[in-house]
């Protein structure tokens, strides 16, 4: 049976399919031997697929983890400036696996790792609106107005906001921390929100994704999800068995 290039790259672990489509655009992918196309269909079980060089094998096993992670560590694969990555926190001989979605450098929390593409896709996709939820340790002590305006919708340079849940958790005198839940994935959201209504993020950590909560889980730890939240967060994302 014949599929996308680009679905059996995200099935073999390569990539996402939005990544995979990348590695095609830019020529790095051969079927055959003869450089590959976009909107490209392959018989795995006749079609030789290779990735620079390399032949991309599809992996039966489908993996999920969880990671709880540190700032300072980048969500890439690999980092051209030699920081540490998300993949650092794995075992090294360990399976390939890559980040769903992203944190900034300085946000440490609940970071999601797979080889399943389809997974990685829908939990991602706008459509699906799976919510994330964030505590952000602001400066200052924001007015119940201005929390109003976040929940209702912000007007940012990309744009308006969709609507979000906000609480404040705590007010001091070093600034007020605050537990925001969007479902948009739009870059340095929440910092951004934070610093329309004039209250800066002075640190942020991702608490949940979807049903799954970061719990106990040490910080620069990871462990395996449970086949029931693997099962949650499919029927979330809108995924069929």
């Amino acid at each position: 049976m014949q599929e996308r290039l680009q679905k059996y790259l995200a099935k073999a672990g390569l990539a996402s399919r939005r990544q995979a489509e990348q590695l095609i655009l830019r020529g790095e992918v051969s079927v055959n031997g003869q450089v590959a196309h976009l909107g490209m269909k392959i018989d795995p079980e006749h079609d030789i697929v290779n990735w620079l060089g390399q032949t991309v094998v599809a992996q039966q096993e489908k993996l999920y983890f969880m990671v709880n992670k540190p700032k300072g560590v980048v969500t890439t694969a690999k980092d051209t400036h030699g920081r540490p990555t998300v993949l650092d926190l794995l075992p090294a001989d360990g399976p390939r696996v890559y980040p769903i979605g992203r944190l900034d450098i300085d946000t440490e929390g609940l970071l999601l790792l797979t080889n399943d593409g389809d997974f990685a896709y829908a939990l991602t996709h706008p459509k699906f609106e799976v919510v994330k939820t964030y505590y952000a340790f602001v400066k200052g002590q924001p007015a119940p107005e201005q929390l109003r305006r976040m929940a209702k919708g912000l007007l940012l340079e990309d744009g308006p906001t969709a609507p979000a849940h906000v609480r404040l958790l705590n007010q001091g005198q070093k600034g007020s921390l605050l537990a925001i839940s969007i479902h948009e994935g739009r870059n340095r959201q929440v910092k951004r929100m934070c610093n329309a209504i004039g209250h800066p993020v002075l640190g942020l950590q991702r608490v949940t994704f979807g049903s799954l909560e970061l719990g106990d889980l040490p910080l620069g730890h990871w462990r395996s999800l449970e086949v029931t939240e693997v099962a949650e967060l499919k029927q979330q994302a809108g995924m069929k068995e």
